[in-house]
């Protein structure tokens, strides 16, 4: 049974992801700020409490869980936590958009370095980027912090690949377009989405169980329309 850590999974792409790995049986460590959702669920193999990415004491009490409940062993880590905001930059204050990174990258950056250790050759380690964080794709006024943010996660995934490619994990991020949730209803209001939160849930968690076959550093643009 392989072990699954989730971020951002009070709603959304992530509360699906954890209800189509628990499905089929997979051991899942849903972590975000609201548990009610996915503590509702009730199931053996889902385990949570509540987590703030930008608390290092709460980045140590995850690698604890993993090495007392699951023997110290990570198959699949995905990064899908993530900080919004539309607001034009002129008027966006410096905290606000540290705040931003503070989430989409450094918490990024401080879960993956607590949870390593407990990750092998085969592991797989899947971001979650968007499209506006690709370089030459459309951009859109007001998503200045929220955008660059994402493009950094892209850039980190190179890296981290190239650091790690002789020893694992494999690291890839996934460049999402328009799904259905709460987050692309505040930034485009009234846009209706080819595709649910469920249906992306399906093809990530094919993803992280499948690409690092094929894949190790690479973006993957999802997305079949513009936003």
């Amino acid at each position: 049974m392989k072990n699954v850590v989730i971020t951002g999974t009070s709603r959304g792409i992530g509360l699906e992801l954890v209800k189509v790995f628990a499905e089929e049986n997979f051991n899942v460590l849903a972590l975000s700020r609201n548990q009610a959702p996915v503590s509702e669920m009730k199931l053996d193999n889902i385990s949570s409490f509540s987590f703030d990415l930008g608390k290092e004491s709460d980045l140590k009490k995850a690698s604890d869980f993993v090495e007392k409940e699951w023997n110290g062993k990570i198959d699949i880590l995905i990064h899908n936590a993530g900080a919004f905001l539309n607001k034009p930059f002129q008027e966006t204050t410096l905290s606000e958009f540290r705040n931003i990174y503070e989430v989409n990258v450094f918490g990024l950056v401080g879960l993956t370095q607590q949870l390593m250790p407990f990750m092998t050759a085969e592991s797989h380690i899947v971001s979650i980027s968007s499209m506006g964080g690709v370089q030459g794709s459309m951009k859109f006024a007001g998503l200045s912090a929220y955008s660059s943010s994402k493009a950094a996660i892209i850039t980190l995934t190179e890296l981290l690949a190239e650091e790690y490619k002789e020893s694992g994990p494999v690291f890839n991020v996934l460049a999402l377009g328009a799904v259905q949730t709460e987050m692309l209803a505040e930034a485009f209001p009234g846009l209706e989405a080819p595709l649910s939160a469920a249906e992306m849930a399906s093809y990530i968690k094919n993803f992280s169980l499948t690409g690092s076959k094929f894949y190790n550093g690479k973006m993957l643009q999802v997305s079949n329309s513009t936003p």
